[in-house]
């Protein structure tokens, strides 16, 4: 009998599992098998969101101006994600004087805010923290660039992406990255998403070959116009940086070339942390890491200059003893550095997860309403202090 060597099993594992994978997408988002926002808006939702009295709301529905809503089986006026940025759009004609606050995108000397969720130690909440910061950010009205740089493709899953059958060669960064006369222009491998607003370029395991190929770059000196492996994405950024006014960044569990070029590239940088001893400990590492390869970096002329680093705790639970001491010991030490939100453990964040949406993508019954609401408030309040931290940086009122 022939024995099957560790590759060969591996191989036949991971072809079985694509499909599988792919069969269920296909169940979960029929008929294209492509995810789409399901989630649909009240005039209350939409009376927080837009800051508008849900009386003009009536009015303007009543009156047949702006989108049309649909009608629930009770009667409620409701929305779909589309017909919100067309609500906002119309209203910011209506409206002058709010127009900042409708379509609050960036104006004048305003720059690019890019945001890096960094740390390599796996379970830390990363691209949780990046694909919910992304959605609130285009709920908010803004344009919005996501970047995969994780070779594992989490954040391109969520967006219902299956890496290794809908992103083909050179459809990822990598392929504005090479070192090559292959490279192709960085907005040919962006990608609309379901998601109004907010635009995604794709990972897979094609980005490791940047690792792969950046000391070979070095070693034969290759120049070109996108500069050396730090600074090429936020070279390859910049050709497309009047097309929105956020990008975020999802980067590998590791600190290779792909994850300094992110940093180098970020004008804010969040690490995320859990507060237990062992993840603690692992983001120090991070942290010393980063701060000698900087001095390294620094021989290149490059320099990290962010306008915020803050630190996330993440996966809190507020009645866990010794979370609540690491997180003061955090508090005491980082200072102002580590955020005031805290994002918390939640039931609701693990159903999301599982479903590979966001919370603010959860339609009415998919996880219970009271888990939903304080998940919601706790990732709301994330979201809006680095948002502030975004319009300090333009010189905004938040």
């Amino acid at each position: 009998m022939a024995i099957e060597n560790t590759s060969e099993r591996i191989a036949r594992y991971t072809s079985q599992l694509s499909a599988e994978l792919h069969d269920l997408r296909a169940q979960l988002y029929p008929p294209e098998a492509r995810k789409q926002f399901g989630r649909t808006f009240t005039t209350q939702d939409l009376a927080k969101l837009l800051n508008i009295p849900k009386s003009t709301l009536r009015t303007l529905s009543l009156d047949g101006k702006g989108p049309v809503p649909e009608r629930s089986k009770n009667g409620s006026r409701i929305y779909t994600l589309q017909q919100v940025r067309e609500l906002r759009e119309y209203l910011a004609t209506q409206r002058p004087d709010d127009e900042l606050t409708l379509l609050p995108h960036r104006r004048g000397t305003e720059k690019l805010q890019i945001m890096a969720a960094a740390n390599f130690k796996g379970g830390s909440s990363k691209t949780t923290t990046s694909v919910h910061l992304a959605h609130y950010l285009a709920l908010q009205g803004y344009r919005v660039l996501c970047i995969d740089l994780d070779p594992q493709a989490s954040m391109t899953s969520t967006f219902g992406l299956q890496p290794e059958f809908d992103v083909g060669d050179d459809e990822t960064a990598y392929a504005a990255l090479r070192y090559d006369t292959n490279r192709r222009p960085f907005a040919e491998v962006i990608r609309e998403t379901y998601f109004p607003g907010l635009h995604l370029v794709p990972a897979n395991l094609e980005l490791m070959d940047f690792e792969f190929d950046t000391p070979s770059a070095l070693n034969k000196g290759v120049r070109d116009e996108l500069g050396l492996f730090f600074a090429r994405l936020r070279n390859a950024i910049s050709t497309v940086e009047d097309s929105y006014d956020m990008v975020v960044i999802d980067t590998p569990p590791s600190l290779g070339y792909s994850t300094l070029a992110a940093l180098y590239a970020a004008t804010g940088m969040i690490v995320t942390v859990h507060p237990a001893m062992l993840d603690v400990a692992s983001c120090n590492q991070f942290l010393l890491m980063i701060s000698q390869l900087s001095d390294v970096l620094e021989e290149f002329g490059a320099k990290f200059q962010h306008s915020f680093f803050r630190v996330l705790l993440t996966r809190v639970n507020p009645n866990d003893g010794p979370q609540k001491f690491m997180s003061s010991v955090m508090r005491k030490l980082f200072a102002g550095d580590v955020m005031v939100a805290e994002a918390l453990e939640s039931t609701a964040v693990a159903a999301a997860g599982v479903a590979k949406k966001s919370l603010y993508e959860l339609e009415n019954g998919e996880v219970g309403r009271e888990p939903l609401l304080r998940a919601l408030d706790s990732v709301d309040r994330v979201n809006a202090e680095i948002l502030g931290l975004i319009h300090d940086q333009w010189g905004r009122a938040s």
